[in-house]
């Protein structure tokens, strides 16, 4: 198909803005006094499309939120099935809130735009519905990485592709994505980009949901699941759990991370297991799983790199790692957007590396300088922590675990610094010790 022929189909694909336009309704209802309102989208579609969503039919006691609802179906059926609704669209729709008031709703509705979300207190949902939402998103995988902050269990996404037909003739194809300036898609301003179902399947990979599954296409559209939590732990493990080394953020070598920066988690571990496959590795990071997006061998284990889950609570959070075939191994910490308290910070002793003499430290032959700090954070890491030898800057290279009140803490004097004697200071959230006097070797 040539440019032409492809921008002429695009036009005219999946538009509705001419019945939408007549009938100022999208979606069709049969009401409880029984009369209908027909929308392009008939009853028995949405019946469809409902009965794809791997969702209970009972919904009591969930917390569901329909991003984009429109006219509202998705929002009243899932209120009709006993859940708590919220309701989001950018713009007021009359005919929904004629709705709301014609079956007595009590879905909450809001005219929000979904990036306005994060700094919106709605709290966190079990259920998210991103029904043909993705494609009108100028950001489609920051649209994304919220709505998965949103979910604590599950998210629906289902949008226009430009493969639906077709996807599984290049399944190992790198994903892509058409974008459209101006009214390419359907002769709308409002329509931005053309994934591929690939394309979508990886979006929502990348933006943090544990587990992603396909579960329908039409030659125009797909619908995935996106679940934020792994399958329970096998009852009769074929594999021992791994051996968690290490959980870190790869930017600062600490364990302390920020939520609205910070997308990654790196980890070292052992297993006696062949080599597994990044699919096989679970990570689990509080309440949330974390998808891998990297592993290779590394000093007789494995290093692997995981996609920093959205939404995770503040605070101190449990990191557990297991294989498909496995149960989980015993965890290790991180702390998620968690305020350094400091008070006083004193240094209780230093000593050289090399030949371990008191308050002095061999800048040569690789020698470092361990100290022994009071005060320090327990958040505190190689990240938020700074020693001071003269007016240089130490490289941390461990911050060791609180013993009898204090921490051990091993730093490289800066190439340059000085010989002779320089004052040492160790420095945290703004807080200084008492200078201390070393001498550089």
């Amino acid at each position: 198909m040539d440019a032409e022929e492809l921008r002429a189909l695009r036009r005219k694909q999946n538009d509705f803005t001419d019945q939408v336009r007549e009938t100022g309704w999208y979606h069709s209802f049969e009401l409880p006094d029984g009369t209908s309102i027909h929308g392009p989208m008939s009853v028995e579609w949405e019946r469809t499309r409902w009965a794809r969503f791997p969702i209970p039919a009972d919904l009591t006691g969930k917390r569901v939120l329909d991003i984009g609802a429109w006219d509202g179906w998705f929002s009243f059926e899932a209120e009709r099935r006993g859940a708590a609704v919220t309701s989001v669209d950018c713009q007021e729709q009359e005919k929904y809130l004629w709705l709301h008031r014609k079956l007595r709703s009590k879905a909450d509705y809001r005219n929000l735009d979904i990036f306005e979300l994060p700094w919106v207190d709605l709290g966190k949902f079990d259920i998210v519905f991103c029904l043909g939402v993705l494609y009108h998103l100028r950001h489609p995988l920051w649209g994304l990485e919220i709505l998965c902050g949103l979910t604590t269990d599950l998210a629906i996404v289902e949008t226009f592709v430009t493969d639906g037909a077709t996807w599984q003739d290049h399944v190992n194809d790198i994903p892509s994505m058409e974008f459209y300036e101006t009214t390419e898609l359907n002769g709308n301003m409002d329509n931005w980009n053309g994934p591929t179902v690939g394309c979508v399947l990886a979006m929502c990979r990348a933006a943090g949901f544990a587990r992603v599954e396909l579960i329908a296409t039409d030659p125009e559209n797909a619908v995935v699941a996106c679940f934020r939590k792994w399958l329970p732990e096998p009852a009769e493990p074929a594999q021992e759990p791994p051996e968690l080394l290490a959980a870190i953020n790869p930017v600062t070598l600490g364990v302390n991370f920020n939520s609205r920066r910070d997308h990654d988690i790196d980890c070292w571990f052992r297993t006696g297991s062949t080599i597994p496959q990044k699919q096989e590795l679970l990570l689990e990071v509080g309440e949330f799983g974390a998808p891998a997006t990297l592993i290779h061998p590394e000093n007789g284990g494995y290093y692997a790199k995981f996609t920093f889950p959205a939404g995770a609570k503040k605070g101190w959070n449990d990191v557990r790692l297991r294989l498909a075939n496995s149960r989980f191994s015993a965890a290790r910490r991180i702390a998620i957007d968690m305020p350094l308290a400091v008070e006083r910070i004193a240094i209780a002793g230093a000593r050289d590396s090399i030949d371990w003499e008191s308050d002095r430290v061999n800048s040569t032959d690789g020698g470092h300088l361990s100290c022994w700090v009071e005060g320090l954070p327990e958040n505190v890491d190689c990240g938020n922590l700074k020693l001071w030898l003269g007016d240089r800057r130490m490289a941390i290279m461990w911050a060791g675990e609180l013993v009898d009140g204090r921490r051990q803490i091993n730093a490289r004097p800066a190439p340059d610094c000085p010989k002779g004697e320089q004052v040492l200071r160790v420095e945290c959230a703004g807080v200084s010790s008492e200078p201390m006097i070393v001498t550089v070797i």
